[in-house]
């Protein structure tokens, strides 16, 4: 039996503190070739999550751990969709091929994801051209955006 009990929910917390990154992950998938991917991630609040999408599928995300803001973007960087996970939303489910990014609100933050695998790294083309912001003043947007508000460009 695969369990994500507190126990690990907090020891991957305490990873991603530690990380440059500020985020780790645990994988339910054997292996990164797995036709479904489920994996929980940690996130601190100063982790960047820059706005990408997934050609190839949909994603599941639902708050275990914390508050996460999830804003969607048209192809020009506008907001046209924007949930807190873990407060007002409980799961969502972004379509392939929308641009999306995630903030952590929350110290100790976790997400559990579920998409098509195999997995793929986020190609330069999949994500959002021309933001400029670096990643301490996007985290900072992303907490206020609103639905129509538009990201910086370059």
């Amino acid at each position: 039996m695969k369990q994500l009990d507190n126990s690990m929910l907090h020891t991957l917390a305490q990873q991603a503190q530690q990380s440059p990154r500020k985020r780790a992950n645990y994988n339910l998938h054997e292996d990164l070739n797995d036709p479904i991917q489920r994996l929980a991630i940690a996130m601190e609040p100063d982790t960047c999550i820059r706005p990408h999408r997934h050609l190839q599928t949909w994603e599941l995300l639902t708050a275990l751990r914390g508050r996460f803001v999830v804003l969607h973007f048209d192809d020009s960087g506008t907001v046209v969709a924007r949930a807190v996970l873990g407060e007002d939303v409980q799961a969502l489910e972004h379509p392939a091929g929308v641009w999306h990014g995630v903030l952590s609100l929350d110290t100790g933050g976790v997400i559990f994801e579920v998409k098509h695998g195999p997995y793929l790294p986020i190609a330069a083309s999949d994500y959002l051209p021309g933001v400029g912001l670096d990643d301490a003043s996007l985290n900072a947007w992303y907490a206020n955006a609103q639905v129509g508000d538009r990201l910086m460009r370059a």
